[in-house]
């Protein structure tokens, strides 16, 4: 593959996928949509994007197939179809966020199918996927990674080419700790600075200033210090990626102190009944806390 125009199935039209896929599509690749939700191809078709009902016979017939599928679950339904129905010298591009276990037996497949399968993970939220500001983390064929690499240009400035195999997934999964860990360590600070006579927005303002003001820090602070948890990642999804982390930690010897914690509220938060509520709501549970 070269600079030129790519015929691009994409797969998955969710809240990630759509601005993905649309991405592409401005960007002059002719992208194919396809997504088992009726009402997700047709936001599809309101971006501009042709879109298919059924998907193997699309599948036979792209050169270039992305992914963004919400678990292990679907890779596996997908990685059972790309591996019947794909075309030799097809690349499949998964940025899902899964176990490097469930990976691995899709990229078997889809070599067996004599299919190159890029595992490309991407970090952000929807809004950050709109704004074309996704970091993406890729591992797998070197040549095929440098071939699709104005694809994944599309989608933000940072872009990782990290091994040949799974190392991608546990990036994700690394990043995806420390961004889990910070909710749960900014939901003990801000509590006790609160009880300890600190007014909530200067105390923002001190956490803001500080040597913790990380990216993600400086991206929730607007709307926690309105106290708004309107969901750009949910608690539930939250608690799936802790999972994964606690999965593949277990699996390479590591231990997680610092994830337990963090899964610990999340589960309080989803059993308070607030598992659609941002997974930074563990903040607000926190303050309320006696």
């Amino acid at each position: 593959m070269n600079q030129k125009v790519r015929e691009v199935l994409f797969v998955g039209v969710g809240k990630m996928g759509l601005p993905m896929a649309t991405h592409l599509h401005a960007a002059g690749h002719r992208v194919t949509a396809f997504d088992p939700s009726p009402e997700r191809r047709a936001l599809a078709a309101q971006r501009g994007l042709a879109v298919v009902a059924r998907l193997e016979p699309a599948l036979a017939r792209a050169p270039v197939v992305v992914s963004s599928l919400p678990d292990d679950a679907a890779l596996r339904t997908v990685a059972a179809q790309v591996g019947a129905h794909a075309a030799a010298g097809t690349v499949w591009i998964d940025t899902s966020t899964v176990s490097p276990e469930a990976s691995r037996d899709a990229a078997a497949q889809a070599a067996a199918r004599g299919v190159a399968c890029l595992r490309a993970p991407v970090s952000g939220n929807n809004v950050m996927a709109e704004r074309a500001a996704l970091t993406v983390f890729v591992s797998g064929d070197r040549t095929a990674y440098d071939a699709c690499e104005p694809l994944f240009a599309c989608w933000g400035p940072q872009r990782f080419w990290l091994g040949d195999a799974e190392q991608a997934r546990v990036a994700k999964l690394a990043v995806n700790l420390m961004i889990v860990g910070t909710s749960t360590m900014l939901a003990e600070a801000l509590a006790l600075g609160e009880r300890g006579g600190l007014e909530w927005q200067r105390l923002w303002d001190v956490v803001e200033a500080s040597a913790v003001a990380s990216p993600i820090v400086r991206a929730k602070a607007p709307a926690l210090r309105a106290h708004d948890y309107t969901p750009t990642f949910t608690v539930e999804q939250m608690r799936k990626d802790v999972s994964l982390i606690r999965a593949a930690a277990a699996a390479l010897g590591v231990a997680t102190p610092v994830t337990d914690v963090a899964a610990a509220a999340l589960d309080r938060a989803a059993a308070a009944g607030e598992g659609g509520d941002d997974y930074a709501v563990v903040i607000r549970d926190a303050r309320r806390a006696h």
